[in-house]
C-alpha cells in the first residue's frame, strides 16, 4: 500500500491545473512504495496528444530541505542523457508545491518494468548505467551529505541494542557487533567521489529487455564514495531475495558493464570488500530498526534485515576475497 492519502477528483485536477500539460484524464494509485504516496497521471497533454506522468506526495522520511537536490538532480541528469524521469516544473517554474503541509512534485513517466531474477546482460546493463550517471553528475552544482553513513549506521544498531538483535535472530548481535569497529578502523579514505544513487536495487530499475529504461527513486542519493555505489548495486543485484545465494555471473557482468562505461581505479577495486561489507551492514542496520520499531497494524511490510546480514557475513569471508578480483 502505497497511497497515505486521499486526493479526490477536484483536488488532483487544481493540482494537474498548476502545470502545462493539459487537462486530467486519469488518476490511478500506485500500490507500491513505503514512504510516500503516488498516483499513475494521464493528462491530454500540452499539445493535445495525451501525455501520462508520476504525482508523488511526500509523507514521511522526507526532509524538505533535500527536495531540491533530488529534483534538480533529476533535471540535470536527464540533459545528460542518463534514462532518468525529467522533473516537471509548475507553470511558476517551481519544482514542488506543498499541500496540506506535504509536499508534491510531478515527474516524467518512463517505460518498462524491473525484473526480479536479472540476467547477466540485465545486470551489464546496469552496470553500464550507473556508470554513466555517476560520470553525468560530475558538474552538478549541488552537494547532499549521506544521511546513512556509518554514523547512522552505529545509531540504528544502537538503538536497537544487543537484545534486540538477538531477538531477530540469534547470531544477528554478535554479526554486527564484530562487523562496526573493524569496518571502521578498515573503511578507505581519499577514493574518488561523486554523487551516488546509494539506493539502486531492482525494484528502482526499469527495464525493457536488456535495456535500462529508468533509474527512479533517488531519495537517498548524496555525495560519497563512488565505489560505495558500486559496492551497494553489487549487494543488491548479486544474491537471491533471501541473501543465501550468491551469482557470479551476475556480479561479473555487473562490473563489466561499469568498467565499460567508468574503468575502476585499482585502489577502488582493491576497496570493494571492505565497501561491500559496509554496504551490507547499512542495509542490515535500517532493515533490524523497522522491524523491531514498525508497529504490528502499519501499512508496510517489513524486510527481512538477515537477508543483508548473510551478504555481510559473505563478503567478511574470506573465501569470498575473490569476487572483485
Amino acid at each position: 500500500m502505497a497511497v497515505y492519502t486521499h486526493l479526490d477528483a477536484g483536488a488532483m485536477a487544481d493540482i494537474v491545473a498548476s502545470f502545462d500539460i493539459g487537462q486530467l484524464v486519469s488518476a490511478k494509485g500506485i500500490a507500491e512504495g513505503v514512504s510516500n504516496s503516488n498516483w499513475l497521471i494521464e493528462t491530454t497533454g500540452a499539445n493535445g496528444k495525451g501525455a501520462r506522468f508520476i504525482l508523488t506526495m511526500y509523507e514521511f522520511r522526507i526532509d524538505l530541505d533535500d527536495l531540491p537536490y533530488f529534483l534538480s538532480l533529476l533535471d540535470h541528469l536527464a540533459a545528460k542523457g542518463c534514462p532518468v524521469p525529467r522533473t516537471i516544473h509548475a507553470r511558476d517554474g517551481r519544482l514542488y508545491q506543498v499541500r496540506d503541509a506535504k509536499a508534491l512534485a510531478l515527474i516524467e513517466f518512463l517505460p518498462g518494468v524491473s525484473v526480479a531474477d536479472p540476467t547477466p546482460a540485465q545486470a551489464g546493463a546496469v552496470g553500464a548505467a550507473l556508470a554513466q550517471m555517476h560520470l553525468a553528475a560530475a558538474d552538478f552544482p549541488q552537494t547532499r551529505p549521506n544521511g546513512m553513513d556509518r554514523a547512522e549506521w552505529q545509531r540504528l544498531l544502537d538503538a536497537c541494542g544487543h537484545d534486540g538483535l538477538s531477538a531477530i535472530d540469534p547470531v544477528l548481535a554478535d554479526l554486527v557487533e564484530e562487523a562496526l569497529p573493524r569496518l571502521a578502523a578498515q573503511w578507505p579514505e581519499g577514493l574518488p567521489r561523486s554523487v551516488i544513487h546509494a539506493d539502486l536495487f531492482p525494484d528502482n530499475v526499469l527495464m525493457l529487455g536488456d535495456r535500462v529504461t529508468g533509474l527512479i527513486d533517488f531519495y537517498f542519493a548524496c555525495n560519497d564514495t563512488t565505489a560505495y555505489d558500486v559496492a551497494v548495486t553489487h549487494a543488491a543485484w548479486c544474491f537471491d531475495s533471501a541473501g543465501k545465494a550468491f551469482h557470479a555471473d551476475i556480479s561479473a557482468a555487473l562490473l563489466e558493464g561499469y568498467e565499460s562505461v567508468r574503468p575502476l581505479l585499482p585502489e577502488e577495486r582493491a576497496a570493494l570488500p571492505v565497501l561491500a561489507q559496509g554496504a551490507a551492514i547499512r542495509f542490515t542496520a535500517s532493515r533490524a530498526y523497522d522491524w523491531l520499531n514498525t508497529p504490528a497494524d502499519a501499512l508496510v511490510t517489513r524486510k527481512d534485515p538477515m537477508a543483508f546480514a548473510r551478504r555481510l557475513a559473505f563478503y567478511a569471508d574470506p573465501a569470498n576475497a575473490g569476487v572483485f578480483a
